[in-house]
C-alpha cells in the first residue's frame, strides 16, 4: 500500500466490459471496487431507480474518499458518462493526494448490444434504441481530458484480446 491512494475510474457504456475490467483490477491490485448495480441488486432495489442510484453513488464516493486517504486503491465502476462527473472524481481524489487513472472502454454499438443480449441480465431488456440514446449522452473523453489523468499502468494488448476476441472483431 502506498502513502497515497490510487483511484481508477472505469468509464464506458453498458456492455463495454466495465465490470470485467474492474473485477480484474480489483483482483490484481487488491483494490476496493464500487459498483452501484451490485449494491442495488443485493438490496432488492430496481437498478433503473436513478434517485436511489445517485444516493448509493454518493455513499460509495464517501467511502472511497476515506479509503483513498488511507492509501488504498479504489476502483469506481459507475460508467461516468459525463465529463463533469469524471472531473469531480479526479479533483476530489487529487485533493487527497491520490493518483487518478481513467480506463475508457469503448466498442461499436452492435458489439455492445450483442454482449448485453448474451448476458441477459437486464430487466427490462436493453434495446438498440436505448443504446443509441445513451451513446448520444455519453461524453467520450477527449485526448485533452485523458491527459489530465495519470498514466495507466496496464498491459493493453492482453486487455484488448479480452474486449475484442476474434469472434467479435
Amino acid at each position: 500500500m502506498s502513502a497515497h491512494g490510487r483511484l481508477i475510474i472505469v468509464c464506458g457504456l453498458p456492455g463495454a466490459g466495465k465490470t470485467t475490467r474492474a473485477k480484474e483490477l480489483e483482483r490484481e491490485l487488491r483494490a476496493i471496487r464500487f459498483n452501484p448495480d451490485e449494491w442495488m441488486a443485493d438490496l432488492g432495489i430496481d437498478v433503473w431507480d436513478s434517485v436511489t442510484r445517485g444516493h448509493i453513488e454518493e455513499l460509495q464516493w464517501k467511502l472511497a474518499q476515506r479509503l483513498l486517504a488511507l492509501g488504498q486503491t479504489v476502483v469506481i465502476e459507475w460508467g461516468t458518462w459525463g465529463r463533469s462527473e469524471r472531473d469531480a472524481l479526479r479533483e476530489g481524489a487529487r485533493a487527497l493526494g491520490a493518483t487518478v487513472e481513467l480506463h475508457l472502454l469503448d466498442a461499436p454499438l452492435d458489439v455492445l448490444y450483442d454482449r448485453i443480449k448474451r448476458r441477459g441480465a437486464e430487466s427490462p431488456p436493453v434495446t438498440t434504441d436505448d443504446l443509441a440514446t445513451w451513446d448520444g449522452w455519453f461524453q467520450r473523453p477527449s485526448a485533452e481530458e485523458m491527459a489530465l489523468f495519470d498514466s495507466v499502468n496496464t498491459d493493453h494488448s492482453r486487455f484488448s484480446r479480452l474486449l475484442w476476441p476474434a469472434s467479435e472483431s
